[in-house]
């Protein structure tokens, strides 16, 4: 097998500075995959509350809709001139059927409330790791601007907005 040797240009000298913002940059990287999972999940999350209040809402409007129907019976049976033991008897069915719908419904609602709330909630700490990502995006490439230019400047500025950002991905995590 022939061997194959590189030759390595001349004048290669040792960076320190390119080796720390190297790290920082790896640095940055995890902290944005992290950032980003968090904001990923956190939608996910809202996505699922916001179909299971989709969910309530049809149930909510289906109970009504049935407790609805029974206001019209009783008023067929009204209009009709309904009279006797049976009528009564609907009535009265309906009046305890009515009574079921209209606590049912109310608990149905309650429940479809708390997780539209709950969906506003994830949204709005979603939206916190979204700007906490895109700050660390953001210093992620001004630090790797250095390799270009070998201003001291770039990373600098890069530690700032991560830092940054990171401040501001930590807020989703107290709301």
């Amino acid at each position: 097998m022939a061997e194959l040797e590189i030759h390595h240009e001349e004048g290669h000298e040792r960076d320190p500075m390119g080796q720390k913002v190297g790290v920082l940059a790896a640095v940055l990287a995890v902290g944005l995959a992290i950032v980003t999972i968090a904001s990923h999940r956190t939608h996910t999350e809202a996505i699922i509350q916001k179909s299971t209040a989709n969910d309530d809402w049809a149930h909510y409007q289906s109970t009504r809709v049935k407790f609805h129907n029974l206001e019209l019976g009783e008023s067929l049976i009204g209009v009709l001139g309904g009279k006797g033991p049976e009528a009564e008897k609907a009535l009265a069915s309906y009046d305890a059927q009515k009574a079921d719908y209209a606590k049912r419904g109310q608990a149905i609602q309650a429940d479809a409330e708390k997780e539209d709330r709950a969906a506003e909630d994830s949204e709005h700490r979603a939206l916190r790791y979204d700007l906490g990502e895109g700050m660390m995006e953001i210093a992620l490439v001004l630090s790797s601007l250095y390799f270009i230019s070998r201003k001291k400047m770039f990373p600098a500025i890069g530690v700032a907005a991560g830092l940054a950002g990171t401040a501001v991905a930590l807020t989703g995590l107290l709301m």
